[in-house]
C-alpha cells in the first residue's frame, strides 16, 4: 500500500503503517527545530489522507516547544492521538497544559482504539 509515511526517512521518522481507520507515524530520538522537518512532512501527509493519525512517541527521547507546536497544529488538521510518550514528553505536556488538548494514550493499540 502506498500512503503517507511508508518511505523511511533518515533521522526521526520510521516507517508508517495503517491501523484501524487511521495511520501510525513512528518517531524516535530528539525532536527539536533542527530535526523536526521529516516528522512534520510525515504528519502532514498522514493528516491529508487519514481521519485518524497516531503518533507512536515511545522512542522519542526529547521534544521541545517546536515539537509541541507541530503536535498542536496537526491536532487542528485531523484527529491526532499520541501513543506511549516517555517521561520527558509527559512532563512537557503537563507543564504546558497540552495534555488537556491532546489525546494521550499509554500504547499504540489504545490510541488506535481510542480507549
Amino acid at each position: 500500500m502506498t500512503g503517507a509515511g511508508d518511505t523511511h526517512r533518515e533521522g526521526v521518522v520510521g516507517d508508517g503503517y495503517p491501523a484501524g481507520a487511521g495511520w501510525v507515524v513512528a518517531a524516535h530520538g530528539e525532536l527539536d527545530q533542527d530535526t523536526l522537518a521529516p516528522l512534520e512532512e510525515a504528519l502532514a501527509a498522514a493528516a491529508e489522507q487519514h481521519p485518524l493519525v497516531v503518533l507512536d512517541a515511545s522512542a522519542v527521547t526529547f521534544g521541545d516547544s517546536s515539537f509541541l507546536n507541530l503536535l498542536l497544529r496537526t491536532h487542528q488538521l485531523t484527529t491526532l492521538r499520541i501513543a506511549a510518550p516517555g517521561e520527558q514528553l509527559q512532563r512537557l505536556f503537563a507543564l504546558t497544559g497540552a495534555d488537556t488538548v491532546l489525546s494521550v494514550f499509554p500504547a499504540v493499540e489504545d490510541a488506535v482504539a481510542g480507549s
